[in-house]
């Protein structure tokens, strides 16, 4: 080798590219670096690393010529002049040689990766047919993830930027394009990619050519008549980009670079002009500078002089002020002291004031405790005062049954003593007095009767009042136990439910042993979503009537069609969570098909009565008081 190791360990700078390039060049003239391999195939000498050695002309020099003219950091200066003189020697050198005349057209000419005159999809972009999919319950198609094929391709050495699958109306297409970087080895990766599905007769001639069955996927590199095709890869390439030779990409990126250096030598140009007059202001401004250093120093000596003038009256009059500062000092002496007696007499009354506010503090929190222990005993008085009117609640309600009971006895003898008089009425002995003395006693008895009966009319009237007004207090209380709780937050036995609230994790586990952990989670919540909805919906009822215990008990209907496809599709947790939604709406708010929250007892599984309630609520506000106390 013609380089020490001393020199590949260093590199050098842009501006030393050129020399450098003339340098390799003559080796590679000379033979000291080995091109040939065969007599066709090459080899990169600055690449002995690279996985790819044999290489045919054309391949050789677009990899010389996209690692001469690379513009990426991480690319060494000694690595762009080697490959822009190896792409001098093929062109110079080995042009004749080696690349073939338009009249012979050997194999390697319809290898599209070796033409540099064929048009591909700009930027590069790779084409993967028969992909697998299966289609889903509600007909939709679904594939295999992008995001999967990246990586594949990853780990082969391909480097893709992302792979797209194609969708339409129906789901997956069975399509997909990759995407390779936007420079010379993101074409090498590309046609890389297409010679890896040829070799394996999974390439573009056999997936049109071959008429049989296929298997596997199909892939190779976009090119003109891939854009131009009528199909959802060619609807997608021509929005995605346009079609190009490799001679057109060159030629616009040696544009590109005219340009820049053309750029560059103007500001060159300018900026020299603009160094040319900035030394001639130096020169003037130094012209200036010394002629005001001359009048700098005239100053400086004037300046002395005046100084000493000064500094001499300064010295008289800084005496006086040094016999008035004696003067001033003594005088701070003695209001220092007033002051320190000021502030030993301030200090007493601090104390003082200390001992009072301490006191104050105590009185305050003796009061507190006094309106806590009342608030505490008004609370356990409400909860007793709701108790006691509950029961008497109870007692009225057994009283009104058994004034029901006497009602319906009045009225049937009511009834029993007008068919008493009517027939009397009618007998034909109307003078015997012992009829009509039984007639008299009848109707009597009739009218007493009917006072009893409306007497107990207005009674009951009276307690049904009552009992709506005892019922609309406790549904305030209650309500009120609600609102306070749900600001409390609490996180103890006695805490808020929403009743018909849909239980959302047996449709995750379902979810999860079909998809992975995103689609999982993303399908769980469109189900759950769905499934809400129905919950809302009042049209439709899935129970039926039973009697149980000589009472109607609404059950869930066995033949729902909806709730057996659900246990079906997704299994009994997902089945028993609509089961138990439903159901709390049906007892809580089945008119109106929305959750409401109620006061619920987690420990026992059981709404929390009004009691326990009050309680729960008072053994809050004195942890609350505590915690208060600390700070």
């Amino acid at each position: 080798m013609a380089h020490s190791c001393s020199d590949e360990d260093t590199d050098i700078s842009e501006s030393e590219i050129s020399e450098y390039e003339d340098k390799s060049y003559e080796e590679l003239k000379n033979g000291s670096q080995d091109v040939r391999t065969s007599g066709k195939t090459f080899t990169c000498p600055y690449c002995p690393k690279k996985r790819k050695q044999d290489y045919l002309y054309k391949e050789l020099l677009q990899h010389a010529s996209g690692v001469g003219q690379s513009s990426s950091q991480k690319r060494k200066a000694r690595d762009k002049a080697n490959h822009l003189a190896l792409v001098k020697y093929l062109k110079k050198d080995l042009m004749n040689v080696d690349v073939p005349s338009n009249d012979s057209k050997p194999e390697d000419e319809s290898d599209p990766s070796v033409n540099s005159n064929d048009q591909f999809v700009w930027p590069w972009i790779g084409v993967v047919v028969n992909i697998p999919t299966r289609r889903t319950e509600d007909g939709r198609c679904v594939g295999e993830s992008g995001s999967r094929l990246r990586d594949e391709y990853r780990s082969r050495g391909f480097n893709p930027v992302r792979v797209n699958p194609l969708w339409n109306f129906r789901g997956h297409s069975g399509t997909a394009l990759v995407e390779f970087n936007k420079n010379w080895p993101g074409l090498h990766n590309a046609l890389a990619f297409e010679r890896a599905y040829e070799l394996d007769h999974h390439g573009k001639k056999d997936w049109f050519t071959n008429s049989g069955q296929k298997s596997g996927l199909y892939a190779w590199v976009a090119r003109a008549d891939d854009y131009k095709m009528n199909s959802i890869y060619g609807e997608h390439l021509r929005r995605m980009g346009d079609v190009k030779t490799i001679s057109e990409l060159m030629e616009e990126e040696a544009r590109r670079q005219d340009k820049l250096v053309s750029n560059l030598t103007n500001i060159i140009q300018v900026k020299n002009k603009h160094l040319k007059e900035i030394e001639v202001r130096c020169h003037e401004t130094t012209d200036k500078m010394n002629l005001v250093m001359k009048d700098k120093d005239k100053l400086i000596q004037a300046y002395n002089e005046e100084i000493q003038k000064i500094q001499s009256s300064a010295r008289d009059h800084f005496q006086r002020i040094f016999t008035d500062h004696e003067k001033l000092k003594l005088q701070l002496e003695s209001h220092k002291n007033e002051l320190e007696l000021r502030k030993v007499e301030l200090e007493k009354r601090e104390a003082h004031n200390e001992s009072e506010r301490k006191k104050l503090a105590e009185e305050i929190e003796e009061m507190a405790a006094l309106e806590q222990m009342k608030a505490d005993e008004n609370v356990m008085k409400l909860a007793e005062d709701q108790k006691r009117q509950k029961e008497q609640l109870h007692a009225k309600i057994i009283q009104l049954q058994k004034q029901l009971d006497m009602k319906q006895e009045l009225e049937l003898e009511i009834q029993q003593l007008k068919g008493s008089l009517s027939v009397l009425k009618h007998m034909e002995d109307d003078e015997d007095a012992e009829i009509l003395n039984k007639v008299d006693t009848l109707q009597k008895d009739l009218r007493d009767k009917e006072q009893s009966l409306q007497d107990l009319d207005a009674l009951n009237q009276t307690l049904i009042i009552k009992e709506r007004e005892s019922n609309d207090e406790l549904q305030e209380a209650r309500q009120a136990l609600v609102d306070a709780i749900k600001e409390l937050q609490s996180h103890g036995n006695i805490r808020l439910k929403r009743m018909g609230e849909l239980d959302t994790r047996p449709f995750l586990e379902a979810m999860k042993q079909r998809y992975n952990e995103e689609d999982a989670e993303e399908r769980a919540s469109e189900l759950c979503s769905l499934w809400e909805e129905y919950l809302k919906d009042p049209d439709w009822h899935p129970f039926k009537v039973i009697m149980v215990e000589g009472k109607e008990k609404e059950i869930i209907r066995d033949d729902d069609e909806k709730l057996n496809g659900l246990k079906n599709d997704l299994g009994e947790g997902a089945y028993k969570a609509v089961v138990e939604a439903l159901l709390e709406i049906n007892e809580h708010n089945p008119s109106g098909r929305y959750l409401t929250s109620v006061l619920w007892n987690y420990k026992q599984g059981r709404r929390a009565t009004l009691k326990e309630g009050v309680q729960f609520l008072s053994n809050q506000w004195k942890v609350l008081k505590r915690k208060r106390g600390m700070t």
